[in-house]
């Protein structure tokens, strides 16, 4: 059984905007097109409503920003591209997702990671995010930023983990296809976890 897009926004509780950003983004299977109409499987539509939240209360952190991301598009900077697709590989991934962008930098770099959320679904994990730096126009960037891990198939969920440090690693499998709620008028929103943290080794 296929759905348009609509019928998938409806059946996750989203808007048809919100859906269609992980459309654009190239995060989900299976889709196909019937003239301008966008159609997907409803087996990927009962994936993404079986997709666990965030168990943010495991992580070392009293605050915890969440980088809130479109689908990828070309930007006239040295960045090229900004926003996810798993397209474009890890390098400009990267490039991407670390800077720049209004924010509370000194509460991010202690939390010592950054998941990013396309559509409420973890899509990326920064970390390293240790030194920061600011512009003139107030906006802050994490240049020694690394991709611990990122998600090419969001319904599976498949991902690919880009870090050779092994507490990247495991944030990347603890955070990488979970549900992550937040809201913010930005693109930088603050969760706080409420129970006790897990301190993983380094």
């Amino acid at each position: 059984m296929l759905l348009t897009t609509g019928q998938a926004a409806e059946e996750l509780g989203c808007a048809v905007t919100t859906y269609r950003r992980l459309i654009n983004a190239g995060v989900l299977p299976g889709l196909s097109r019937r003239g301008v109409r966008v159609m997907t499987p409803l087996p990927v539509v009962q994936a993404l409503q079986e997709r666990a939240h965030a168990p943010v209360h495991r992580l070392d952190a009293t605050e915890l920003g969440v980088l809130r991301i479109d689908a990828a598009r070309r930007v006239d900077d040295e960045r090229q591209w900004i926003g996810y697709a798993p397209h474009l590989g890890p390098d400009r991934l990267l490039n991407s997702l670390k800077g720049w962008w209004r924010c509370d930098a000194p509460t991010i770099a202690a939390a010592g990671v950054l998941p990013v959320t396309l559509s409420g679904y973890v899509v990326a994990v920064l970390t390293g995010l240790h030194p920061f730096q600011r512009n003139p126009q107030g906006r802050y960037a994490f240049p020694a930023a690394r991709l611990a891990g990122y998600v090419t198939d969001l319904a599976a969920p498949a991902t690919e983990l880009t870090s050779r440090v092994k507490r990247d690693r495991v944030l990347a499998e603890l955070l990488l296809g979970t549900r992550l709620e937040s809201h913010s008028g930005g693109s930088i929103a603050y969760v706080t976890p409420h129970t006790p943290r897990l301190h993983e080794d380094p």
